[in-house]
């Protein structure tokens, strides 16, 4: 059974940096597409980042160039750094993971809020 547990979620200020995690345990990670979704109060759920089996990367536009998604198969570990938050970036953040056209799992979320 997949399973998926996220940390590093919390609150900051704008312009701050927060580093999201996501281990997942039940799969053979390296085989597996992995990313972060985030959903917003009244909004849909986007994508925000996601990473291949072979580190492929794609971000959301509004993400480009601040957040930077990176895996450690070793660890059977996703990372989403996140630099130079603004309060628009407030949302729950879930992790997924993914192989082929199968649905995709996902973690509980963690609420990151940017606030001064």
């Amino acid at each position: 059974q997949v399973q998926l547990v996220e940390s590093g979620g919390g609150l900051v200020q704008p312009g701050g940096s927060l580093r999201l995690s996501c281990a997942a345990s039940g799969i053979i990670f390296s085989l597996y597409d992995m990313g972060w979704y985030r959903q917003a109060p009244g909004k849909q759920r986007e994508l925000v980042a996601r990473i291949t089996s072979d580190s492929r990367t794609t971000y959301a536009d509004s993400v480009k160039g601040r957040f930077t998604i990176s895996r450690d198969n070793a660890k059977n570990t996703v990372y989403l750094q996140m630099n130079s938050l603004k309060p628009e970036d407030t949302a729950v953040y879930y992790c997924f993971v993914r192989k082929g056209i199968y649905p995709p799992t996902w973690g509980q979320g963690t609420q990151v809020t940017v606030s001064s």
